[in-house]
């Protein structure tokens, strides 16, 4: 096969069909946008999930002189509730999941609470002595929280335990319907994308049908044929991708690391390390489908 004069062919069907293939460009621009978009949004829950479940706590609430329950019959939790408390969390059963674990009470939960809800008609009404004491531990292995949750269910002096990442997994899921409602979009421009090359090429063998004439009756095989035609769509296929990156690369850059970064300091978010392994799957996932696209819309109108 004569490359020089395939990639001619080629060429020629790009400068006659322009506007198609800045219909295409676009078309995959905007999908592969979406697609690296989707990619990267699940990248960030990941992170954000490896960097809050390892800083997830149990919270062992004490009783106050206000709780309910059969464990706070006797008001407010004592000063020997607290020593059985602490010598559990030091036994041999529960030391190997703690990390460690701190204690908070009336006076520090209540300065963190006016902290948190400063300016709130909350912070006015609310007292030291409602406030639970508390014992926080952070765990080993977050995900073995049951055990603490297990071991002080039912204990005088506790009025409950609460994981912090049943918190977290609220929130996540949202994040995940976020996610695959953005992959679901995305899936739905590539289909769009995909049948749009189709379209062009086969639109662009139809205006050159005469010229495919002429080769078929000199002898040109099939694939002589067929190769500028998807290489047309690569090409096309090609330039959206590598805006498509550039997009993704400049949302992480301007928009993650230098907006986002400032303001949300306080969790982990994805870098230009993670934006780098996407934009490849990307290039490589647009001319994958350009090509196959092309490929099967000029084999079939060959065959017609």
């Amino acid at each position: 096969m004569r490359v020089g004069l395939v990639l001619g062919e080629a060429a020629s069907g790009l400068r006659r069909n322009a506007s198609m293939v800045v219909s295409v460009v676009l078309v995959t621009f905007v999908s592969l946008t979406f697609v690296g978009t989707a990619a990267l949004l699940q990248l960030q829950i990941a992170q954000m999930k490896n960097y809050w479940y390892d800083r997830a706590q149990v919270a062992v609430y004490l009783c106050t002189s206000v709780s309910p329950g059969t464990t706070c019959t006797d008001g407010e939790a004592t000063e020997e509730q607290r020593a059985a408390i602490e010598a559990q969390l030091d036994s041999e059963t529960l030391a190997p999941f703690i990390d460690e674990y701190y204690f908070e009470d009336h006076d520090q939960a209540y300065e963190n609470f006016q902290a948190q809800f400063e300016g709130t008609p909350a912070a006015d009404y609310v007292t030291p002595e409602v406030l639970n004491e508390t014992y926080w531990i952070n765990l080993v292995d977050p995900s073995q929280s049951a055990v603490i949750a297990e071991s002080f269910s039912g204990v005088a002096g506790v009025e409950q335990v609460v994981d912090q990442r049943r918190y977290l997994d609220q929130i996540f899921s949202v994040l995940n319907a976020a996610s695959y409602t953005a992959i679901g979009v995305a899936l739905v421009m590539l289909v769009a994308a995909t049948l749009l090359i189709a379209t062009t090429i086969r639109l662009s063998a139809y205006s050159r049908r005469r010229e495919l004439g002429i080769m078929r009756l000199v002898g040109a095989s099939n694939r002589f044929i067929q190769t500028p035609f998807v290489l047309e769509g690569v090409f096309a296929a090609l330039i959206g991708s590598l805006l498509a990156g550039a997009a993704v690369v400049g949302i992480v850059q301007f928009f993650v690391q230098g907006y986002l970064s400032t303001r949300l300091t306080f969790t982990a978010l994805v870098g230009l390390g993670d934006a780098l392994v996407v934009v490849p799957l990307l290039i490589v996932s647009g001319v994958v489908l350009a090509a196959l696209s092309a490929y099967i819309a000029i084999a079939r109108y060959l065959r017609v």
